[in-house]
């Protein structure tokens, strides 16, 4: 009894104690927070080793393609002035991708 009174003095005694439980709980809470918006904004794809591209607001003025290959990630945003080599260009069609990964391409 007498020796956990001395261990509770002692604890009470160093105020350092308190911030070293709160930067435990911001570290724990932190983890939490990246794993709740890795799941929520399904960006599994991002931490796996497969090739993927992406297409963020497709048929938008915002739409945005990311592609990822190996370790690299890209992000291409078109315009109606110039393409990617930064030539004049038109649109002149249409791809779409069905249920069964057929990919059907209307011309303009």
């Amino acid at each position: 009894m007498r020796r956990r009174r001395l261990l509770q003095k002692n604890e009470d005694q160093d105020p350092l104690s308190v911030l070293t439980n709160l930067f435990d709980i911001a570290m724990v809470f932190a983890v939490a927070l990246m794993v709740a918006l890795v799941t929520r904004y399904q960006m599994n794809e991002f931490f796996s080793k497969d090739d993927f591209t992406m297409v963020k607001n497709p048929g938008t003025e915002q739409m945005e393609i990311i592609t990822k290959k190996g370790e690299k990630i890209e992000k291409y945003k078109p315009s109606e002035d110039t393409n990617e080599n930064g030539t004049r260009g038109k649109r002149v069609g249409v791809a779409y991708q069905l249920d069964d990964g057929q990919i059907i391409y209307v011309p303009e």
